[in-house]
């Protein structure tokens, strides 16, 4: 055990130090002129004449070669030192210090604001479970779902404007005290909590079918808190996706912090990275890295403190069970009304600029009125649909495909997931440009490269709790092959939710695409690419609030059309119900172990059964 803890630990730092040297290199690999761009980023008005950048290459010692650089700066980070940034010309550590503050005082305002929010998506299936109610079934609604696709800068804004400037309820710029921290900490955690909310309830009808869970009903346990060991039950299986979570709040929450002006890590990440100033961007990179690590040894230890003996001793039972029929109707609703904005669009032309008609509001002739420009909204969503869903699909396909393969084996991903999750999108594009040009498919790459994180790091704990089952070990106990237990048992089970996952994070890939397009990385104008026209018409949303509204609508039913088509997926390799044994002994949160019922009730003879030992 201590062996592969050295090795995993060496992995870590290999993957850290790789990352590192890459940003270390990304002038070079970009072949661009390190002195030009931090001539530029100092004094856009200085003519770049030869002697001016002899004199920025002598300064900074680029000479010398990036090899030099990089050690330069790694001997002085062992003293502390993190060198002096090459735009200001001030110390970098005392900087990123101040900004990674301002950056975790925002991730746990946000993920205070997330967990409340998770907590009202799943009250309903809570309140079902305690009373025996739930039957099986997902009560989280569709509301979630929008919830959870609608864009962070998108929302930052309009609380911006509606909340701070309207209504003078709290301030909308700065950093300055505590009651500049609750209008970003909503815009950022509201998806995230949306998110973690859909991902709970996914959890918690197996978690309340458990013999445990029927067995402290039989006893007359309240149901309150049979709850509350209900969600005890699921969170080891949704701790990593947390761990994402808060390194996404720190170190991703670039447009957020651009929106409302914090001088957080992700802010100075960003102007660092497309300044080329490597000593900053450096430090701030490791500080995420740092982060990432301290996160996920706490995610793990807890844990590892919720599940208890159950985990070592092969002694839990599964939380995933065949979901029941789906219900057809709102996803054919949602899908009908995708389509026809998308058919009603389709004729019009989406570049047509007509100035007399500019931001004009919705009407006959124009069903989703004009932009800036005169042209007509409904025409720029319908076409963009195609540049958006098929790019998105492909994209979510992939991440899909890699977070699984990558899932299933921990002991190589988990550093490896930790490590990426701690590179923001934006950062990730500028490395996938450097390496490979820029271009159409570079935000694609640059958003498949990290998008892969959450599912595979969700793949893995389904996986771990998965091979602690009773029914697994009692197949592997009459001579079942690894073979046979993946595509038999563990898949069955995983696949599923992991699949859920995807296409809830569906809405949010699309918007990632959008704010590299923003950052002129990624889709450019006239392009009608759903989340370009977002960031487009940003600044017209308080004068003509339907320019944002219907691209945000459109992404908000995608959103609702993903979880509705998922929320009745289901996979044939596990019996309906979940596996039953009878006279078991199982552990449990409310002891170390007691004798479980034959499973969950199945027909009106054993739920006349169950209310009598009630």
């Amino acid at each position: 055990m201590r062996r592969q803890q050295v090795a995993a630990l060496l992995w870590r730092a290999a993957l850290a130090a790789a990352l590192v040297c890459g940003i270390g290199l990304l002038p070079w690999l970009s072949g661009t002129d390190p002195a030009r761009t931090v001539l530029r980023a100092r004094s856009a008005e200085r003519d770049a004449t030869p002697e001016v950048l002899a004199d920025i290459r002598d300064q900074l010692g680029l000479d010398a070669g990036p090899a030099h650089l990089l050690g330069q700066w790694l001997s002085g980070l062992v003293r502390g030192d993190a060198g002096q940034s090459w735009i200001s010309g001030s110390e970098v550590m005392p900087d990123v210090l101040r900004a990674l503050g301002a950056s975790l005082l925002l991730m746990a305002v946000a993920l205070l604001a997330a967990v409340l929010t998770a907590a009202l998506v799943c009250a309903r299936t809570l309140r079902l479970g305690a009373r025996r109610r739930l039957g099986g079934r997902r009560a989280a609604g569709t509301g979630s779902a929008v919830l959870a696709a609608l864009p962070e800068f998108l929302l930052a804004s309009v609380l911006a404007t509606v909340v701070a400037v309207q209504w003078g309820w709290l301030p909308a710029l700065g950093w300055y005290g505590p009651q500049w921290t609750v209008l970003p900490a909503l815009a950022l955690g509201l998806p995230a909590g949306a998110v973690l909310g859909r991902l709970l309830d996914d959890l918690l009808p197996g978690a309340f079918a458990e013999p445990w869970a029927l067995s402290a009903t039989a006893r007359g346990i309240p149901g309150r808190r049979v709850a509350r060991q209900a969600v005890r039950r699921c969170l080891p299986a949704l701790l990593p996706n947390l761990g994402l979570f808060v390194v996404g709040l720190t170190g991703g929450a670039v447009a957020v912090e651009q929106v409302f002006d914090i001088p957080g890590l992700g802010r100075t990440t960003l102007q660092a990275a497309l300044a080329q100033d490597l000593p900053v961007l450096q430090a701030g990179t490791l500080a995420l890295v740092l982060l990432a690590a301290v996160v996920t040894v706490g995610c793990r230890l807890a844990a590892r403190l919720l599940t208890g003996p159950a985990l070592r001793d092969g002694a839990l039972s599964t939380l995933h069970r065949p979901a029941p029929p789906a219900r057809r109707v709102q996803p054919l609703a949602y899908g009908a009304l995708l389509t026809a904005v998308v058919a009603l669009g389709l004729p019009r032309d989406p570049l047509a600029l007509n100035t007399g008609e500019r931001l004009k509001p919705p009407s006959l002739t124009h069903p989703f009125g004009t932009d800036a420009l005169g042209r007509d909204m409904l025409a720029r969503v319908g076409h963009g649909a195609f540049d958006t869903l098929l790019l998105a699909l492909g994209i979510s396909a992939a991440t899909l495909c890699t977070g699984v393969l990558l899932g299933l084996v921990p002991r190589l991903s988990g550093a490896l997931v930790d490590t990426v999750n701690a590179v923001p999108p934006v950062l990730a594009a500028l490395l996938v440009t450097a390496a490979v040009g820029s271009g159409a498919t570079t935000p694609a790459l640059a958003v498949t490269a990290v998008g892969w994180t959450a599912l595979a790091a969700h793949t893995s704990a389904l996986l771990r709790q998965e091979r602690a089952t009773q029914h697994l070990a009692a197949t592997r106990s009459l001579g079942a092959g690894r073979w046979y237990l993946l595509r038999r048992q563990l898949l069955p089970a995983v696949l599923p939710p992991v699949v859920r996952h995807a296409l809830l994070r569906l809405p949010g890939i699309a918007l990632a695409l959008a704010s590299l397009g923003f950052l002129g990385l990624g889709a450019q104008p006239p392009s009608p690419e759903w989340g370009l026209l977002l960031a487009e018409n940003q600044p017209y949303a308080e004068r003509a609030p339907w320019t944002v509204l219907t691209p945000a609508a459109a992404l908000a039913l995608l959103g609702a059309l993903s979880v509705t088509a998922a929320g009745g997926l289901r996979w044939g390799g596990l019996p309906r119900g979940g596996p039953r044994w009878r006279g078991r002994r199982t552990h449990t949160p409310f002891g170390s172990e007691v004798r479980a019922p034959a499973g969950p009730p199945e027909s009106a003879e054993d739920e006349r059964r169950l209310t009598e030992a009630r």
